[in-house]
């Protein structure tokens, strides 16, 4: 079985000092591949990633009937046809355990005639997919739980129309859960209004994201607060238009990279990082340099140096809590406590992300509390262990990090990184054991 397969991460013997090139966001990719298929005429994506989760989202629309083809290393993308009078064969969609083929997909559902069901991995079954859920059935959408009721496997019965209008929604385990209708919305009979109705609203960037892939495909969508002070979106109906689309690296991805400048001592250069972006990777670049790391951009690149100094953070994450496995990771090597909060949404994840960290940092040695809305990490003498990854790609990688300066340590299932980053062992061991120069022309 693979979560059997342990890999003994590397120790660093010396200063990291690498340019890295990481694939396109994980993100953007799903987003701008969903509006695509939903598009009044076919897209062109470049730099488009391709990993697990991407290939999960182009096997999903293709069985909804979006025709995918890459053509000249760029993704072609044909929508999908309009709906026929009758319905359609049932379809099944396997979601396996990607967040945004099993939030975001649902809701293109609807606009297909006819039945289509969603499974997932095991570990998928056990995420929260109340919301989407409820937000069909607001629209007239018959949706049938198979099993554990708002959880996977459940059928959508398209009726080939969304209804729109005034909508609720609480996003208050995922912010997926407003992106999921905000990027079908413009294909509703009628303009939708989403009011957001829950506590508390994690990872605003990624929505801020769907709204600008939705303006720069041509809709009309705006983001506000109502007279209550809840988050509203309004999206009005009308064609969905790409074109060709240039996906950005994903800076989420380069936050291992850069951790191993911070571990190291070395100097790690992310190149064509984005002058502005929506994506919460952009963090790491205020993260690292509370922590004590001197960060700058040059020449299209953001730079890490690591000075030798690893502080300890109090910082609350809520709007970037994908960073924080890496930023654990360098919590558990600081030279003084954290605390990482506002990352309750964590719990719904891959896996239950603050139970996971608490436990696996805890095992290396890092006294860890594991809060309400986070943890709380007191570094400690570190020793190699076995590192749980869950089947979770950034726990995977946080164990990489921790490696960089703790031997034997072996993480369980290096392979689930394949799910945002197909290359990773690959791009970790060019990093620590550059090709050396040669003096060719």
């Amino acid at each position: 079985m693979a979560s059997e397969v342990l890999w003994t991460a590397p120790v660093a013997d010396r200063p990291v000092d690498a340019l890295v090139r990481v694939p396109g966001s994980k993100s953007l990719t799903a987003r701008w591949m969903l509006l695509a298929a939903a598009a009044a005429e076919p897209a062109v994506l470049r730099g488009a990633l391709v990993s697990r989760d991407t290939r999960l989202m182009r096997d999903a629309l293709e069985r909804l009937g979006a025709v995918l083809a890459v053509e000249d290393g760029a993704l072609h993308i044909t929508p999908i046809p309009a709906p026929t009078e009758e319905p359609a064969e049932p379809v099944e969609i396997h979601t396996g355990l990607a967040g945004t083929v099993m939030r975001f997909v649902p809701m293109l559902a609807a606009l297909h005639h006819g039945d289509v069901r969603f499974t997932g991995d095991d570990a998928a079954l056990a995420r929260p997919m109340d919301p989407v859920i409820d937000l069909l059935r607001q629209q007239g959408v018959e949706v049938t739980e198979h099993g554990e009721p708002g959880r996977l496997p459940l059928t959508v019965h398209g009726t080939g129309r969304l209804g729109g209008g005034r909508l609720q929604v609480d996003a208050s385990a995922s912010s997926q859960f407003i992106s999921n209708l905000l990027l079908v919305a413009a294909r509703a009979e009628e303009d939708v209004e989403l009011v957001h109705v829950g506590a508390v609203l994690p990872s605003l960037p990624h929505i801020e994201m769907t709204v600008e892939t939705l303006r720069q495909a041509g809709v009309d969508a705006s983001h506000q607060l109502d007279a209550e002070g809840r988050h509203t979106w309004r999206v009005r109906r009308g064609e969905i238009r790409l074109g060709e689309v240039a996906v950005e690296p994903d800076l989420s991805n380069a936050g291992p990279f850069l951790a191993a400048a911070m571990v190291t001592g070395g100097t790690i250069a992310v190149d064509d990082w984005p002058e502005t972006t929506t994506q919460p990777g952009d963090a790491y670049r205020d993260l690292l340099a509370r922590m004590g790391g001197e960060v700058w951009r040059e020449d299209g690149a953001v730079c890490v140096r690591g000075t030798g100094t690893l502080h300890g953070i109090d910082a609350d994450m809520s709007a970037v809590g994908e960073l924080a496995p890496t930023v654990a990771a360098l919590c558990a090597l600081a030279d003084s406590p954290s605390r990482l909060t506002g990352i309750a949404h964590l719990r719904g994840h891959e896996t239950d992300r603050l139970k996971a960290l608490a436990t696996e940092l805890t095992k290396v040695g890092a006294r860890t509390e594991e809060l309400e809305d986070g943890v709380e990490i007191h570094p400690g003498e570190l020793s190699g262990t076995v590192f749980e990854s869950y089947e979770d790609h950034r726990m995977a990688t946080a164990g990489a990090v921790i490696g960089l300066r703790v031997p034997d340590l072996r993480v369980v299932d290096i392979g689930t990184t394949q799910k945002t980053l197909p290359d990773f062992v690959g791009m970790w061991l060019s990093m620590l054991h550059p090709e050396p120069a040669t003096d060719d022309a």
